[in-house]
């Protein structure tokens, strides 16, 4: 199939009024990724000629969701046609009015749509018919538009629930709204769309009855319910993460990683997992985490925007925040936090520290209750810790400064200047004993005590 002879029109213009929110629906998050772009992310898989985004007035924050792609402003939102007409300029001249080109509808809301389903769409498109409907066996049919098939198996007609008949509800054949047209047909049949409905709007699924008064073939594609779950209200976000995550989850243990206790693994729209990595419950991933083989995620973690390598150990209860590099074999243990830095092979921070815009060598041993004071109260500065170098237990390292290859730094020490290679750095105060002192400070303190009684 070849993308030029195909353009993309996206639905994204609704407000979204159940979602009682004052960000626009479709740039609510599925899986760390707005709702629009996931739908986008499909349609940019079919390499059309062209994609079009629908939005609404004053709605320049999904327009910059969506750039580099082109938006269109559907001024009066009148309905689903009237939205689709709303990019009519935009596509001026595609396909030049041909029936081999094909001008795809979605919308912005329905993020789960497959690129292998859109591209069965297409393909019937192109097999005859002017018209294709994406269709659906819900487990619930409710009040969805019903499919009516004519005995050959092509689409008759869409019958709205409300307006349905008895046989017509028991069809279970139902509606996504997703439709594939000939751009040859589309312009000319969304001009003949009326209002003369309840609501005075202009319905998109209105054509398919035009069509089939003009002669024209109409199909359905039938896609999985999952597909098409339109969000519009947290409820239905909520339900949609829910989808997402457990086929995420399935895909990830199928590729070969181990999830101990999968329902409580979060992952992203981006996640990278290889192969023979083991996952521990309650483990979250943001965006842009990839994990290397063979590597071990302990329970409790939270990852966002970092690169663990091959073999590498992290948690429990560690934070890698964005910019982290985890090298390979490298160990990051509870209650560690890594921010912007980078540690080398074998490197080591097994507990309760802070890593931040700093460069670990391979080999380093950063102990517990270590810092990098990375921040004057104005700009961040990094840190440079070398190969093999040892840094004691509740160590501050005040930025800029560097460790030196083999270092050993005391525990308990300020580091605010460099410290050369193979150098041992100690900045705490010396250790000094008085004996009995103890005994006479308590003995002073009780008749002072007593004294005020």
């Amino acid at each position: 199939m070849t993308g030029h002879e195909t353009a993309v029109i996206l639905l994204a213009a609704g407000k979204g009024t159940r979602m009682k929110s004052d960000l626009p629906k479709v740039l609510h998050r599925l899986a760390g990724k707005p709702l629009v772009n996931h739908a986008l992310d499909a349609a940019g898989a079919l390499g059309p000629a062209h994609c079009v985004v629908v939005v609404g007035p004053g709605m320049e924050d999904v327009a910059a969701a969506v750039a580099p792609h082109p938006t269109a402003v559907q001024a009066d939102q009148r309905g689903t046609a009237d939205a689709v007409l709303a990019a009519r300029e935009a596509l001026a001249g595609f396909g030049g009015g041909s029936d081999d080109a094909t001008v795809l509808v979605l919308y912005g809301d329905t993020p789960m749509i497959e690129a292998g389903t859109l591209t069965a769409m297409i393909e019937a498109r192109r097999a005859g018919a002017q018209v294709v409907v994406l269709g659906f066996r819900p487990g619930d049919s409710g009040e969805y538009g019903r499919l009516v098939l004519d005995a050959s198996g092509a689409l008759e007609a869409i019958v709205e629930y409300r307006d349905a008949d008895e046989g017509q509800r028991d069809i279970d054949l139902c509606n996504s709204g997703v439709m594939a047209v000939s751009a040859g047909h589309i312009w000319d049949l969304l001009d003949r769309v009326g209002d003369d409905n309840a609501k005075g709007e202009y319905y998109l699924t209105d054509i398919v009855a035009l069509a089939r008064e003009q002669g024209l073939a109409c199909a359905v594609v039938e896609g999985e319910e999952a597909e098409v779950l339109g969000i519009n209200s947290r409820g239905d976000l909520a339900a949609a993460e829910a989808v997402w995550q457990q086929a995420r989850r399935a895909r990830a243990m199928a590729d070969g990683a181990t999830l101990i206790d999968p329902a409580t693994v979060w992952f992203a729209h981006d996640t990278q997992i290889g192969r023979d990595v083991t996952i521990g419950p309650s483990v979250f991933f943001g965006s842009g985490v990839t994990v290397a083989d063979g590597a071990e995620i302990h329970a409790f973690c939270h990852l966002d925007g970092v690169a663990i390598g091959l073999g590498a150990s992290v948690g429990p209860f560690a934070r890698l925040r964005p910019g982290a590099v985890i090298g390979e074999a490298a160990r990051v243990g509870n209650f560690v936090e890594v921010k912007n830095a980078v540690l080398g092979a074998g490197a080591k921070a097994n507990h309760l520290s802070y890593v931040g815009d700093a460069e670990v060598g391979a080999g380093a041993n950063i102990g517990a209750g270590t810092i990098t004071c990375n921040y004057d109260g104005f700009m961040k500065h990094r840190t440079e810790i070398g190969e093999g170098a040892f840094i004691g237990s509740n160590t501050a390292l005040v930025a800029p400064v560097k460790v030196g290859k083999g270092a050993l730094v005391g525990a308990g020490s300020t580091i605010t200047k460099n410290v050369p290679d193979d150098a041992v750095a100690v900045t705490r105060g010396r250790h000094t004993v008085i004996e009995g002192a103890a005994k006479d400070y308590r003995e002073r303190k009780l008749k002072e005590k007593k004294a005020k009684k």
